[in-house]
């Protein structure tokens, strides 16, 4: 497995890749969990090499956010991507990819702007602005993000396709504990308790709101309902909400009961936060 920590040396690596060798990406910021070995193990089952990067992303963190304290595990990370058989890991640092006088951003101006863009302001931007330079870097086929946040995934699926990159960028199914907990590197802050007993109540409720969707049911008291209940667990709900896919738009009573929807939400306990969400397909097609 190669491992480089200069951007030079990725790309003069990168160039020798022959043509025709289809190639698969995996972005994260580390502390790897089962979620990104399913991205990993999806992109060597659908592309000749595989891709890695670990890049803990200062531009989408907010001032008062966890930059400082985000888990950094750097040796077990490569030691999954070894077990993997990952075949190039990219471990850039942050003066190479934002040198002194940088001062360029990239910015999605709808689906960026409800949900996690009401509560975490620049936090989209950063995302595109990092996710293109490394496609611009990496040159992948596809790139394979995990639907756990739908909202990045529609982001960066919008980026893609309005700058006309060549880059199929494919949704994975959000890998859950037995207890239906979202994995994220973000839950080793959770108590125990938090981590077995109540944050699993989130997946508990959003499924409530799918099969009720599906059955055509799905009204704003059901979702208020849902909220209600999550904050009397101790949650500081920040939204719960469905919206339309791909754009994320604010349904119309009929979208509830006959459009394609993500259910997400958005919610502090013990002072993490945390997201999850469910789509509801109508129309029985795959995000991918």
């Amino acid at each position: 497995m190669n491992v480089f920590r200069g951007i030079a040396e990725f790309k003069e690596w990168r160039a020798k890749v022959p043509q025709g060798v289809s190639v698969g990406f995996v972005p994260t910021m580390g502390a790897l969990h089962n979620g990104h070995a399913a991205l990993l193990a999806r992109s060597s089952q659908e592309s000749d090499i595989t891709i890695l990067s670990i890049f803990v992303n200062p531009t989408q963190f907010g001032a008062t956010e966890d930059l400082s304290r985000y888990p950094r595990t750097i040796e077990d990370d490569l030691a999954l991507a070894r077990r993997l058989r990952v075949d190039a890991v990219l471990l850039p640092e942050v003066s190479d990819v934002y040198p002194d006088g940088y001062s360029t951003s990239v910015s999605e101006n709808v689906v960026s702007e409800p949900l996690c863009g009401i509560f975490r302001p620049g936090h989209f931007e950063g995302v595109a602005t990092i996710v293109l330079k490394l496609f611009l870097w990496v040159k992948p086929n596809t790139a394979y993000f995990g639907l756990k946040d739908a909202q990045q995934f529609f982001v960066v699926q919008k980026v893609v396709r309005d700058l006309d990159l060549d880059i199929k960028i494919c949704g994975v199914e959000t890998i859950r504990e037995v207890s239906g907990l979202a994995l994220s590197s973000r839950n080793r802050y959770l108590s125990k308790n938090a981590q077995e007993l109540i944050a699993p109540k989130i997946f508990l409720h959003l499924n409530q709101l799918k099969d009720a969707a599906l059955e055509r049911q799905l009204n704003e008291a059901l979702l208020a309902d849902a909220k209600n209940a999550l904050t009397k667990l101790g949650f500081l709900v920040q939204y719960l909400e469905a919206r339309t896919l791909p754009a994320l738009g604010v349904p119309s009573p009929d979208d509830l009961l006959s459009t394609d929807l993500v259910i997400a939400f958005a919610g502090i306990l013990e002072g993490t936060r945390l997201i999850d969400n469910v789509l509801v397909l109508h129309r029985f097609r795959k995000i991918s």
